[in-house]
């Protein structure tokens, strides 16, 4: 089988393992961090090692493609973090205040309950 044929191209920007629901970019971060396939498969149960070692395969062999694509996604994922930071949800705000009283009552000696 091609190394294609593990992979789903869903759009230029969301490439994940066929037949499950894991982005490439994951399994290449522990990879590129000096993570093991072996270990990988832990992290992942739901991959196989065969496919663990068939991303890895095109990744180095599509390299400059596919640091293209993760250099984009890491730059989508930094401008929604940035986004949120700068317009928080509802429920962000209400647990940045509760984790704020929190961190106040610790510094006082008190809990909450």
């Amino acid at each position: 089988m091609e190394l294609e044929g593990y992979l789903e191209i869903l759009g230029p920007d969301d490439m994940r393992i066929k037949g499950s629901r894991v982005g490439i970019e994951f399994l290449l971060r522990d990879y590129q961090e000096g993570v093991s396939p072996e270990e990988i498969v832990l992290r992942y149960p739901t991959l196989s090692l065969e496919q663990v070692h068939a991303t890895i395969t095109y990744y180095l062999s599509h390299q400059e493609r596919v640091d293209s694509y993760l250099a984009r996604w890491r730059a989508q994922g930094q401008a929604a973090w940035e986004q949120q930071n700068r317009q928080p949800s509802e429920f962000v705000r209400d647990l940045r205040q509760r984790v704020e009283q929190q961190r106040r009552a610790s510094s006082q000696g008190k809990t909450l309950d």
